[in-house]
């Protein structure tokens, strides 16, 4: 009897956007995407700010990322 269960592994992303924290997760599934296949969701680590000026430049996210490993 041969079992189906799938296996996923998890790894994490930073990236950055100088628009937006949305922007910011968008870039680094897809940059994640250009190597690793079988994503399957991502959830929010951590949120940061760079500053400079007294004014935000960059957001910038660390994400987990979910792929399912491929047989």
């Amino acid at each position: 009897m041969e079992d189906n269960m799938s296996v996923a592994k998890v790894i994490e992303v930073t990236a950055g956007s100088p628009t937006s924290f949305d922007d910011a997760v968008s870039q680094g599934i897809e940059r994640a995407a250009q190597t690793v296949t079988n994503i399957q969701g991502a959830w929010v680590k951590e949120q940061k700010v760079k500053v400079e000026g007294g004014k935000i430049v960059e957001y910038r996210v660390t994400l987990k990322i979910t792929f399912v490993l491929s047989d």
